[in-house]
């Protein structure tokens, strides 16, 4: 089988899209080949199977007319199947072409957004795969719920000893809840927790450079946070791991208001570091029950967080490992990398026999 897939970027080091160089190499080892189109072409390790056509160019024009010319291009060959990658719009634009060709489109997308572009996308694409049906904003029988791609073999279990650390992972942008971490933290620090909070994630719009900021002077104003957090920059693809094993548990307090809900990558990567996850997301509360430790805690409620960041740091040391291990298993039964490709085959071979 021959697989199209469309992407903003091949590269290791970006912050947001390196895995999806994981995704790329797993779909490598269950097709005959991958032709990747992309704007980019940085470091990666990917297999000698896959190939690439890059549509980079100065200006908008130039551009939409050179990812028209690649599209059109990679089609020609009569593919099994196109996938693009989180961009809604790839399907748009590449569905002219595709169509008579009779060659199916799927996207791969799980965020909480809505917009035209995406309506059009799902009326266009044959099938829309995502995490799980919270995290597709659209009701639609197209949906296909394959959980996340999460490379274990990236991951393993840490050496967590002394004081207690929590980590925060991930772009500054608002809805993440970053500012309730900090509340609920500073909290549980002024009734005696002894615990290290480190914030870090890169800032690719002005609004996360200016929520970055708020977070920066809300560190700086209080004494419970001023030497116990730490807010830093990104860190690479290869160091997230390290960063995991090296922390004693995930903070995540991202949600929306209702509705459709983003399931954070870091939280299926700290599961497979065997990292336990404290989070509020609603989707994510089937995932976090039967726990050996509760780990949940009611959106947007900064005194909630600081109760369960207390419990968690009183808790023996074998109940947050056995949390983990259990975490760790649940993202191998769903989550992973190679359950993730096989779904997406099973997609394409089963729309290439209608």
């Amino acid at each position: 089988m021959r697989l199209v897939f469309v992407t903003q970027a091949i590269d290791a080091d970006h912050p947001n899209l390196a895995a999806t160089i994981d995704m790329l190499r797993a779909l490598a080892a269950r097709f005959d080949h991958v032709e990747v189109v992309t704007d980019r072409v940085l470091r990666h390790d990917l297999p000698a199977n896959v190939s690439f056509r890059t549509f980079g160019a100065p200006g908008r024009a130039r551009r939409l007319a050179r990812f028209l010319g690649a599209i059109r291009g990679a089609l020609s060959a009569r593919p099994d199947a196109l996938l693009a990658h989180m961009v809604p719009v790839y399907v748009v634009l590449s569905y002219p072409f595709a169509r008579p060709r009779r060659v199916p489109i799927l996207l791969w997308y799980t965020h909480w957004r809505s917009d035209v572009s995406l309506r059009m996308a799902t009326r266009l694409a044959d099938a829309v795969l995502t995490v799980d049906r919270r995290s597709f904003p659209l009701d639609s029988p197209k949906v296909r719920p394959i959980g996340h791609g999460i490379d274990l073999s990236r991951f393993s279990p840490g050496n967590r000893n002394g004081t207690v650390s929590f980590v925060a992972l991930g772009r500054t942008q608002p809805w993440k809840g970053l500012e309730t971490v900090l509340r609920g933290f500073e909290l549980a620090a002024r009734d005696g927790l002894d615990a290290r909070l480190e914030i870090r994630g890169p800032q690719l719009t002005d609004e996360e450079r200016r929520h970055r900021a708020e977070l920066e002077r809300l560190v700086s104003a209080s004494p419970e946070l001023r030497d116990r957090v730490r807010i830093g920059d990104a860190v690479g693809r290869e160091r997230v791991a390290d960063l995991l094993g090296s922390s004693d548990a995930l903070v995540s307090a991202a949600h929306t208001a209702g509705g459709p809900q983003a399931l954070d990558k870091v939280v299926y990567e700290a599961s497979a570091a065997a990292l336990p996850v404290i989070a509020c997301n609603p989707a994510l509360a089937e995932y976090l029950h039967g726990l050996a430790l509760e780990l949940r805690f009611r959106p947007g409620d900064p005194h909630d967080l600081a109760e369960r960041l207390r419990a968690f740091a009183a808790a023996p040391p074998e109940e947050r490992a056995r949390a983990g291990e259990e975490l760790r298993r649940r993202v191998e039964a769903g989550h992973s990398v190679e359950s993730w490709a096989d779904a997406v085959g099973a997609v394409v071979r089963e729309l290439r026999g209608r």
